[in-house]
């Protein structure tokens, strides 16, 4: 999905504060989209079927999807088909960078792609019925609901995301303490799930190999993860800053600092680029799913890798 889809619907989010239309038409550009590329045949209502396999009953064949795609394919009931996601959102000051940019962006931050993930991710789980809960975490747990499917229940987490847009970083700077957030709400989710976590990863002990454990606690309970590792890449990764001095600001506490960006970016990109990789690695050692979401891309980058994992579980 192009990157002007990302602005203009942020652009239009702004205008007219409907989250759930703007959810749909991206989840339903993003089909477009997919029928047309090289995923062609790839169903995004895969959750209503299965292929057929040798020696079973034919009575649940679907004859009619037989003679469109000369393959046959079992219909699946409800119960084989719902699944159990749990979205979690890093809210704290560090997601809101950044704080200003372009005149016809100034809403592509890493909080707001989050949010719009998500709602996007939510609607997806509507279409295949699928249970979905939403927890929101800064220095502490700020939300926490179970998963359920109820039209009722999708109406509130909606509700809670457009909430969360209308907060001021500046009103309520936050710290980030993923260590702690992770581990309280691995333990709260007591049945086997899907969990997606939106987060940059930014943690203010430092205590890297603590973020990991907490990252592994999830697949310690069964659960399935994928971890979608915010950024705008051009700066935070790449350190895409002009030569001139600058005035950088911490937007959790507040402290500022000023300095040429080239006189620190290669000490930087190392840091920055070793953080990134040693997670990649534990991710991977621990098999849950690591995407790099930059917020200056499309949101195919959060849908497809759900879609994918979510095939391979049914």
């Amino acid at each position: 999905m192009e990157n002007t889809l990302n602005i203009a619907g942020q652009e239009r989010l702004h205008q007219f504060g409907n989250l759930e239309l703007l959810a749909k038409q991206v989840v339903e550009g993003f089909i477009v989209g997919l029928h047309k590329s090289p995923f062609h045949g790839f169903s995004v209502e895969f959750a209503e079927h299965r292929l057929y396999n040798n020696g079973e009953s034919v009575k649940n064949i679907d004859w009619k999807l037989y003679g469109r795609s000369d393959k046959l394919f079992v219909k699946r009931f409800e119960e084989e088909t719902n699944l159990r996601c749990n979205i979690i959102i890093d809210c704290s000051s560090s997601m809101y960078f950044p704080l200003s940019a372009k005149k016809n962006n100034k809403l592509n931050n890493k909080i707001v792609f989050s949010i719009l993930s998500a709602a996007s991710l939510m609607y997806m789980f509507k279409r295949q019925r699928d249970a979905v809960g939403l927890s929101l975490f800064s220095e502490k747990i700020e939300l926490m609901t179970p998963s359920k499917t109820t039209t009722s229940h999708q109406k509130l987490l909606f509700y809670e995301l457009e909430k969360l847009l209308q907060v001021s970083v500046k009103e309520t700077p936050k710290k980030t303490f993923v260590t702690e957030a992770l581990h309280q709400i691995a333990e709260s989710i007591h049945k086997r799930s899907m969990v997606i976590i939106f987060s940059d990863m930014f943690d203010n002990t430092n205590e890297f190999e603590k973020i990991f454990s907490a990252l592994q606690h999830f697949r310690h309970n069964k659960h399935e993860v994928i971890l979608f590792h915010v950024l705008d890449k051009s700066k935070e990764i790449e350190f895409n800053f002009d030569n001139r001095p600058h005035k950088f600001i911490d937007l959790e506490t507040g402290k500022e600092l000023k300095l040429n960006p080239l006189d620190i970016k290669q000490s930087y990109l190392e840091k920055v680029n070793e953080y990134k990789n040693l997670l990649k690695l534990k991710c991977g050692q621990y098999k849950i799913d690591y995407v790099e979401a930059d917020i200056n891309l499309g949101f195919e980058q959060v849908l497809l890798p759900y879609l994918l994992k979510r095939s391979k579980l049914y």
